[in-house]
């Protein structure tokens, strides 16, 4: 199969115009179809570097104020109507087995969050889970990390010490905690802790890091360590975010991730604009960055992601709004994302492309006019439907 696109971003730092993209697909049914795709732009997948798939419901979970910390907000959180009506399909008793029926149907709503929002892969921050958890999903949930979830409020929901789990990745795969998620204290002294610990490493991940000083950035960067950035999640919950322009100032690792629906935004879209829109003397190529090529370093993932070429087996391909391709992202809605291929296997966008591939059908899911999604999301909200007794709508579905 073959694409003529306006552009193709095949890196940050590489962009061809006016190209033909090859698909390199085993499933192709004639591998020299031609698709004028002209008003139409090629990026590689994206990355979401932090999500809580399970706790993917709508609205948000709040009382319309902001806090000092996290753990002040979780408490409240259970609280909140959208915490109680996710407890009518599924209610955490502690074990976090998360392979269990009525967990896993909330999993892939967050999975298929992150599809419909142009990702391929996406780092769910919890306890890890059996071998069955990461298998068989329509996009890769990141199955090679180990997490703590804050050096504030300890591993709470599972797991082993910080200096265990951090042992565990033995500095080959990520380690992975909230840190500074807060402007009091007890979120400022975290970072001490995390050196007196010794933590500070290449392959830490650390999520939100709102309390982090200049200074502390800067120690981050020198050592390596990633920064995942949530702007919406931070100014619902805290009212305050990373210094951002910090992390640029000493070229930290940023990447950029949602947090889940219950104070994030409704997907990776939505959090790019939101990206801009507080910080919009940031150069779209960066944020591009971090859904991208950062986050491939953080996640220590293989060098096929977050970028292409002319012949590739992993494509986004979307509709054009602006010639820029960085600023078209800006526009960029759900519905405009026309085909979503990886590993050579279609798994999202318009049906005129899926017949081109020898599939079975039964594996999609058709909406729409002209639609087309591996697997079948519809029979998730089905069931959660009946567990409520009444349909229930989230955004970030767009059937």
């Amino acid at each position: 199969m073959n694409i003529k696109v306006d552009s193709c971003v095949c890196n940050p730092e590489k962009i061809l115009r006016h190209v033909n993209i090859s698909i390199n697909s085993t499933l192709l049914k004639n591998k020299n179809i031609q698709f004028d795709c002209t008003n139409s732009i090629a990026y590689p997948p994206f990355i979401n570097s932090h999500d809580h798939l399970i706790s993917n419901w709508y609205p948000k979970a709040g009382f319309g104020r902001t806090y000092p910390n996290v753990n002040i907000w979780v408490e409240d959180m259970k609280k909140t109507d959208s915490f109680l009506e996710r407890n009518k399909v599924w209610i955490n008793d502690g074990s976090f087995d998360l392979t269990e029926e009525a967990a896993h149907q909330i999993v892939l709503l967050g999975i298929y969050k992150n599809l419909f929002s142009g990702c391929v892969v996406v780092q769910d921050h919890i306890p890890k889970q059996k071998k069955s958890y990461y298998e068989n999903n329509p996009i890769v949930v990141l199955k090679n990390y180990t997490q703590h979830h804050s050096l504030s409020m300890g591993n709470w929901w599972g797991g082993y010490s910080a200096e265990e789990e951090y042992a565990k990745a033995n500095g080959k795969i990520p380690f992975i905690m909230h840190l500074g998620e807060g402007i009091d204290e007890l979120s400022k002294k975290c970072f001490s802790k995390l050196k007196e610990l010794e933590l500070l490493q290449s392959n830490t991940l650390l999520i939100h890091g709102i309390a982090l000083t200049k200074q502390q950035i800067k120690e981050c960067a020198e050592a390596g360590t990633s920064i995942c950035w949530c702007p919406e999640s931070n100014y619902y919950l805290i009212g305050e975010t990373l210094d951002i322009d910090a992390c640029l100032e000493f070229n930290a690792n940023i990447v950029l991730g949602t947090d889940s629906t219950m104070s994030g935004g409704i997907n990776l879209l939505e959090e790019i604009r939101v990206a801009h829109q507080k910080f919009p003397h940031i150069p779209m190529k960066q944020i591009f960055k971090m859904i991208t090529t950062n986050p491939v370093k953080a996640l220590k993932l293989p060098t096929e992601y977050g970028v292409i070429d002319k012949n590739t087996s992993n494509l986004l391909l979307i509709k054009k709004h602006d010639e820029d391709p960085f600023r078209n992202l800006l526009e960029t809605q759900m519905e405009d994302i026309e085909l979503m291929i990886h590993q050579g296997i279609p798994i999202y966008g318009d049906v005129k492309f899926l017949s081109e591939f020898n599939i079975s059908e039964n594996d999609y899911y058709f909406f729409g006019e002209d639609r087309f999604v591996i697997g079948h999301p519809e029979k998730i909200t089905d069931s959660i439907n009946k567990k409520l007794g009444y349909k229930k709508d989230f955004p970030f579905l767009p059937f």
